[in-house]
């Protein structure tokens, strides 16, 4: 049993910044920021909203907050967590495991960016350490990556990391009253393995 002042060795979670590109870094993403979740979900609301969870596009300072404590919790259980992308000291994205399960050896990665931040590849560099934690430090056996059919820029995501499209669900992604098909991405360990030992 770890001490009870270090409770983040327990999860294995990978807590320090790290700088993912010039003036931008990963943090992990905490209740301590609501204001400045809440402020950035200002500026990213209607871009993000037709590609992220209806949970996940709050609009008050309380449902920010709400946000980040359920990833706390989860986090706290080694489950779900967030990470920000902060650009020059300024929240403007993140990336996430919507799903963490080290039981079972899979995990499920997600992302989103205001508009401002898109095209400096801020979202590959930042789930590429995502993926390399759940991967390597953690020896899951399988990452996920779930997209609106329609979202290139997702899609071109996944396969920048080296994912498989594996399908397409039929009507499975909903928004408002309308059903979009929704594709399955993955990347399982010994393509991984194999992948990060090319020269």
């Amino acid at each position: 049993m770890l001490a009870a002042d270090d409770p983040h060795e327990e999860t294995g979670a990978p807590l320090s910044p790290r700088a993912i590109a010039p003036g931008a870094e990963l943090r992990p993403l905490e209740t301590r920021h609501d204001r400045e979740f809440a402020d950035h979900l200002d500026r990213a609301r209607e871009h993000i909203r037709p590609w992220v969870g209806p949970a996940f596009v709050t609009d008050t300072l309380d449902g920010a907050r709400a946000t980040l404590l359920r990833y706390a919790r989860a986090a706290a259980e080694d489950g779900a967590r967030l990470f920000g992308i902060w650009l020059r000291g300024r929240l403007v994205g993140g990336v996430m495991f919507v799903r963490f399960s080290a039981p079972t050896g899979q995990c499920e990665i997600g992302c989103w960016l205001e508009p401002a931040a898109e095209g400096q590849g801020l979202v590959t560099a930042a789930t590429r350490l995502l993926v390399d934690h759940a991967l390597g430090d953690r020896q899951l056996h399988r990452v996920e990556w779930r997209c609106r059919a329609d979202n290139v820029r997702s899609a071109a995501v996944a396969r920048r990391l080296g994912m498989t499209l594996e399908g397409t669900l039929r009507g499975a992604w909903r928004v408002g009253t309308t059903f979009h098909d929704e594709q399955v991405w993955g990347l399982v360990r010994p393509d991984w393995v194999a992948g990060a030992s090319r020269p």
